[in-house]
């Protein structure tokens, strides 16, 4: 016990550092006991013990592993309706895509053909991209409807 516990004075017996280190020391290398209903590590099982059921202990509960479906289960099952299909685009937003797409794949195949970077293929590159980009922002719904425009359009009571 430290001088400081001394002084506290919180009442616990003083601990035997030296006994508890040789416990420990002697103990050192043995293996724990086996909890009661393991089965010790090491010890090959046999299929029919594996399948018999524990000797002491509780029989064992059903798990979501031992439940089958029945023979009729299936034949209520939820098939989704085919999506509606994506709106067509209008010329504008394809060729804002192919820009996007098209100015930075221009500048990688360039590199990757070891071509010099001229100043026409560094503009068509980025300029495309940044053009496209601007070009899909300003055209992005605010998502605010039409109807909404109107604050007095509410409920009436």
């Amino acid at each position: 016990m430290t001088e400081r516990d001394q002084e506290r004075g919180d009442g616990r017996d003083p601990i035997d550092e030296e006994a508890a280190w040789a416990e420990i020391v002697a103990g050192y290398g043995e293996e724990p006991a086996d909890p009661p209903g393991v089965w010790p590590l090491g010890v090959p099982l046999t299929a029919d013990e594996l399948t018999a059921a524990p000797l002491d202990g509780p029989p064992p509960a059903e798990g979501p592993r031992d439940w089958e479906p029945a023979e009729d289960e299936d034949e209520g099952h939820f098939v989704p309706p085919e999506p509606p299909p994506l709106p067509a685009a209008d010329l504008s937003t394809k060729l804002a895509w192919v820009a996007v797409l098209g100015g930075p794949l221009l500048l990688i195949v360039t590199v990757l053909l070891q071509r010099q970077m001229t100043w026409w293929i560094v503009t068509l590159g980025v300029g495309g991209f940044l053009g496209g980009f601007a070009t899909l922002v300003t055209r992005m719904r605010d998502g605010r409807d039409d109807d909404w425009a109107d604050p007095g359009s509410g409920a009436v009571v």
